[in-house]
């Protein structure tokens, strides 16, 4: 009996009670490519690279430098914290920022790099997005690619530094996709395992990639009519539980470490919606109409108030009801429609993200959203090309040709505001005037070209607009120091800490200027609270160390200036710091052992016992110190210098249970008497005395005579020191310094 070949049955077969049953989907084996489509992929790579020329060389805007690795993460050990340490990087992505990572160790800092990986990196996208397309057999695949390689609208994404995390996400979202569509085909293990690596790869490089699984059920859905739980929603639960955890882990680092709370974010449910609405119609409308793109968008005013507001989410419902309807005809529509908005959900306003403080809208949120309605454009385009039999056809060509060459040219010029950050800058205010970041970031532009009264002047613009914006005050006084103008710019610091009391930079700043201004005491305990609130502020760190040498305590100094080193390798100034340091400390060390041995020698040498003093004052043993300088009087009565050296000690130590400014003046009054009131030196001592018992007058009157001496003796050096000490006084403040090397002229 011959065998009978299986034939296909042209009607599905019928389950018993009658209705028909799903059918399997079919398995096609990979479709393979023509030269051309080779060709076509490569040309629009191309393309890529071209449109976004301008944009190579542009330099770091923004919060680049919070992404681009920083000093302290530059080593084996930072490549631990991106991974391990929550706070170490600015977002916790931490594939993103093992991007960064290894792109530093290529080509440090140097711009051109890392914008050619992130136009790659959309250049791969493309390629993604077509082969996606393709075997999803949706009509003008190509075409799609080709507008989502050109659209204007995802120069941001393409062209900021910052957002590599886009791209790089978007790379491993798409080829995540493709594999799951393999596997939804084929039902191999390998594509399925394959697409959940790709996913968490995704998620680790941005959280936007955590609506896979909801897109994926949205192009199910297209393809078959309806859902099955065991074939299309089953092996989907572990990427939805995964993208769950992920988001609301970023949404918790985006409130509690970067700062997405507080008043400026606090809106109620209803005004959420009101946003969301406004939202997805003001992206649809950039994605149609991709002019006016910028930057940083006006920030709209939301109020349940106001009536004309709710059209926007009543319009979209009301787009989404009529899809709904239509979908019995036409699936295409409401799925793109559904992608689209599913896809910017996260940024609808429902979650607080960091970027809302300066606009609700960014050209970025939309860079992996905008497929479902590029695809659904784009097919119809295609279609109504085929219905009109334009397609193919010269006209056709003709057609998209027009549409690509029109956004390759947006796109082109887009790119070249990317180019120069100041123009950047510049162009968003021009745009959008009461942008104060933008003013913001263009002071600080200006400030570092020494333009420091342009500066100031963008400074000011955006206080007016955001006065109770922290940096701001910062940045003012960061220029203003620079200026001389430090009574302005110490009060601008204290009114930022008063509005965010925790910012250790202002503290490091505010120290400096203290420090600048001779008071030691209040620079040294905002170096702390600096050290203290940002550990790893190399700066800060130096700047406590240098302090504490002032005050001969080198051994904490030498640990905070390692401390810097180890979080900045490079810090020129810690360096020298260190080193001048481990070489007092060896040279006092060798100077306390030369003078003790003398000592024990000779102790009825007062002389000897006050070089002991001193070395043990310098090294930041003022008791010692102070019990030498006892010891030499007793051998010595009326010993000058080790009347003078107890009085500076009582009068200027920064310790201040060594100071006692009654004893001080005591003990420089003799020493005045002893040299008849004609040293500088031991006049200034006597100055210094008064200050600190709180008698500025005669503080005034001793130190005007000790610089009159110094510039008749020609002493320069002593008179610019005295010039210094006198202002103080005048302003009604004590002296704080360390004892002087040299011994006072007798």
């Amino acid at each position: 009996m011959s065998k009978r070949s299986p034939r296909a049955s042209s009607a599905r077969k019928r389950s018993r009670s009658g209705r028909p049953e799903p059918q399997e989907p079919s398995r096609p084996v990979s479709p393979s490519f023509a030269g051309w489509e080779w060709l076509l992929l490569a040309t629009l790579v191309v393309a890529v690279l071209l449109v976004y020329q301008p944009a190579w060389r542009g330099g770091f805007i923004w919060d680049d430098d919070g992404h681009v690795t920083k000093p302290e993460l530059r080593s084996w050990y930072g490549l631990c914290r991106i991974w391990f340490d929550l706070g170490a990087t600015q977002q916790y992505y931490p594939l993103l920022h093992s991007a960064f990572w290894v792109e530093h160790r290529l080509w440090g800092d140097a711009t051109l790099g890392y914008h050619l990986v992130n136009i790659l990196l959309h250049a791969a996208a493309v390629v993604l997005v077509a082969l996606v397309l393709r075997r999803l057999k949706v009509p003008g695949a190509y075409l799609a690619a080709a507008v989502f390689a050109l659209h204007p609208v995802h120069v941001e994404s393409v062209a900021w530094i910052t957002e590599q995390k886009n791209t790089l996400s978007a790379v491993f979202y798409l080829a995540a996709m493709l594999a799951y569509l393999r596997f939804d085909q084929q039902r191999k293990n390998l594509w399925y395992y394959g697409a959940l690596a790709l996913f968490v790869l995704g998620l680790l490089s941005k959280t936007t990639a955590a609506t896979l699984p909801a897109a994926l059920l949205v192009i199910f859905w297209w393809q078959r009519g309806r859902l099955s739980w065991r074939r299309d929603v089953l092996p989907l639960v572990p990427f939805f539980v995964l993208g769950l955890m992920a988001g609301l882990f970023t949404a918790w680092v985006e409130r509690k470490l970067i700062g997405a709370q507080g008043v400026d974010f606090e809106l109620t449910i209803v005004e959420r919606c009101l946003l969301a609405g406004r939202v997805i119609w003001f992206y649809l409308g950039k994605l149609l109409w991709p002019r006016e793109l910028l930057f940083v968008y006006p920030r709209w005013q939301v109020s349940s108030a106001v009536w004309w507001q709710y059209l926007f989410p009543a319009a979209a419902l009301l787009v989404l009801a009529g899809l709904w309807v239509l979908r019995r005809r036409w699936r295409g529509p409401l799925a793109g429609w559904l992608f689209f908005i599913g896809t910017l959900f996260p940024v609808l306003g429902f979650c607080n993200v960091y970027p809302f403080l300066f606009s609700f809208v960014a050209d970025h949120f939309q860079y992996l959203a905008s497929l479902g309605v590029i695809t659904l454009v784009s097919a119809g385009v295609a279609l109504l090309l085929r219905r009109w039999a334009l397609w193919p056809h010269p006209v056709g060509y003709a057609t998209c040709f027009v549409l690509l060459g029109a956004l390759g040219t947006f796109t082109w010029r887009q790119a070249r505001m990317y180019s120069d950050v100041a123009l950047l800058y510049q162009a968003t205010i021009e745009r959008n005037p009461e942008c104060w970041m933008a003013h913001c970031n263009l002071g600080g532009v200006l400030q570092g070209q020494g333009r420091t009264a342009e500066a100031i002047a963008h400074y000011q613009k955006a206080l007016a607009v955001a006065p109770r914006y922290a940096p701001l005050h910062n940045n003012i006084g960061v220029s203003l120091a620079r200026c001389g103008r430090l009574d302005e710019a110490i009060g601008l610091y204290r009114q930022a800490l008063e509005i965010q009391p925790d910012y250790g930079e202002v503290y490091n700043n505010l120290g400096a200027a203290l420090l600048a201004r001779g008071q030691l005491d209040e620079a040294m305990t905002d170096f702390q609270k600096a050290v203290e609130s940002t550990p790893d502020c190399a700066d800060a760190q130096n700047n406590l160390g240098f302090v504490l040498a002032g005050r001969g305590r080198l051994d904490e100094a030498i640990d905070h200036y390692r401390q810097a080193l180890r979080i900045r390798p490079d810090h020129v100034e810690a360096h020298g710091n260190l080193e001048v340091a481990l070489q007092s400390r060896r040279r006092i060390d060798a100077a306390i052992a030369r003078f003790q041995q003398a000592v024990d020698h000779r102790p009825d040498d007062a002389r000897a016992r006050n070089q002991l003093g001193k070395a043990l004052a310098a090294r930041g043993r003022p008791d010692e110190a102070m019990a030498q300088f006892r010891l030499a009087l007793q051998t010595k009565p009326d010993d000058v210098e080790a009347h003078y050296n107890l009085a500076w000690l009582r009068a200027t130590s920064p310790e201040p249970s060594m100071r006692n400014g009654v004893a001080a003046i005591e003990l420089a009054r003799r020493a005045t008497e002893l040299t008849g009131g004609e040293n500088p030196v031991v006049l200034a001592a006597l100055a210094a005395a008064y200050a600190e018992a709180g008698r500025f007058p005669e503080a005034i009157t001793a130190a005007r005579k000790a610089l009159d001496l110094a510039r008749r003796q020609n002493n320069r050096a002593l008179a610019n020191a005295l010039r210094g000490q006198l202002s103080r006084y005048e302003a009604g403040k004590p002296l704080r310094q360390t004892l002087e090397n040299s011994n006072p002229p007798r």
